[in-house]
């Protein structure tokens, strides 16, 4: 549980970082290119290479769902982009953050992990918690396009998935590779959209790049970790609305944010969930 936790806080910082950087940044896509490079970097440093060789076994298997998930990455991030142009900014939150959903499902029916009543009630309480806090009819945009709404909820949720079904079929002694080819080619992936778009970064865009790659990185390093002891039907829940929970702490506590009837009532559900499924 304590790789959990760790995951949780690291994903928790994420959120703040990209928060404090929001009014200096320029370039989303130039931040995200630094981002995923300091990963890259860390998982290249935490990769055995000495030990490993193409006869290494399911070395295939990491090369290819390494691949697979950096697309995904990147791919999510697009799509939530369009979802905020097309949808909304709320719509695209709550969809994307409802992609939890395909991690849990992919557990139940492919993994067959079978989850407790209790377990199930946290699950519910779990949606039910991402979507009050997301929940803004000020925000919300008329005439969005659902089909786009389901792929960003689709992809986001698979990419998501990436880290389970890897712990599930890959070779943990791999796991650092795995992550490294993950975030490399995200940020191949990134810097070919940079150009495609145009863009112009500036330095705060390097600065929180580099920044908040390290508790990116180490976020799926923790999560990864966490999936080998704690079943993927309680982590993924737990982690998605634990996260939600720390950062409207902090954002009560060190950004003076007004405690609404709404944010009370989705700390309850946060509350409930997580005891349900702890």
């Amino acid at each position: 549980m304590i790789y959990l936790i760790l995951a949780i806080l690291c994903s928790a910082l994420i959120s703040v970082l990209m928060r404090i950087s929001q009014e200096k940044r320029k370039s989303d896509i130039g931040m995200f290119i630094f981002n995923y490079a300091v990963c890259s970097i860390l998982g290249l440093i935490y990769t055995p290479l000495g030990n490993i060789s193409f006869h290494t076994e399911k070395i295939p298997y990491t090369i290819i769902l390494g691949v697979v998930s950096g697309v995904l990455y990147l791919a999510s991030f697009a799509l939530f982009q369009q979802g905020i142009k097309k949808n909304g900014i709320v719509l695209a939150s709550i969809f994307m953050k409802l992609g939890v959903l395909i991690p849990v499902l992919m557990s139940i029916i492919i993994f067959r992990e079978s989850p407790k009543i209790l377990q199930i009630i946290g699950i519910v309480l779990s949606i039910a918690a991402i979507i009050v806090f997301n929940f803004d009819k000020k925000g919300m945009s008329a005439g969005g396009k659902i089909v786009l709404l389901i792929l960003l909820l689709v992809v986001s949720g698979f990419a998501d998935s990436m880290v389970n079904i890897y712990n599930k079929i890959g070779n943990s002694s791999l796991s650092d590779c795995f992550l490294f080819l993950t975030f490399f080619f995200a940020g191949i992936s990134s810097l070919v959209l940079y150009f495609v778009k145009k863009e112009k970064m500036g330095w705060w865009d390097v600065l929180f790049g580099v920044v908040i790659g390290i508790p990116n990185y180490f976020s799926s390093r923790f999560l990864l970790l966490a999936l080998r002891s704690v079943p993927a039907v309680v982590t993924y829940p737990v982690y998605s609305v634990a996260t939600i929970l720390v950062i409207t702490l902090v954002g009560i506590l060190a950004f003076k944010e007004p405690i609404s009837k709404q944010k009370i009532i989705g700390l309850i559900l946060v509350v409930a969930a997580v005891a349900a499924l702890a």
